[in-house]
């Protein structure tokens, strides 16, 4: 099982980025999947959660009206297409896939939004 996030990186105050999750090993399809992301010396929070056929979502407030998620189960692959951004959305992004009892993790990776 592998969940593989791409798409980080440094980014000014109120430009784009969009993560990809790219997942293997498992029935994509089958499962809801989540974006988290941990800033230093922060918990791990939820920031946006898709449904398995894609028709239901969930943002956090913090990241409402700017954050869009999407998947495509042909292609095994969850994005996050990340909109005006802040410097308080820097973090490390963590993409998780989950179907009571399985729980899968990705690696992470790090955006950074700064001037």
């Amino acid at each position: 099982v592998q969940l593989v996030e791409s798409g980080g990186g440094l980014v000014q105050p109120g430009r784009s980025l969009r993560l990809s999750c790219a997942a293997s090993g498992f029935t994509f399809s089958r499962y809801g999947m989540r974006w988290y992301r941990q800033a230093p010396g922060k918990e791990r929070e939820l920031v946006a959660f898709i449904s398995r056929d894609g028709g239901t979502t969930y943002y956090d407030d913090s990241v409402k009206g700017r954050f869009t998620n999407s998947r495509d189960n042909n292609k095994n692959t969850v994005y996050l297409q990340m909109n005006s951004l802040k410097p308080e959305d820097t973090a490390v992004y963590y993409c998780n896939a989950y179907s009571r009892p399985y729980d899968y993790w990705g690696q992470g990776i790090q955006v950074t939004v700064s001037s």
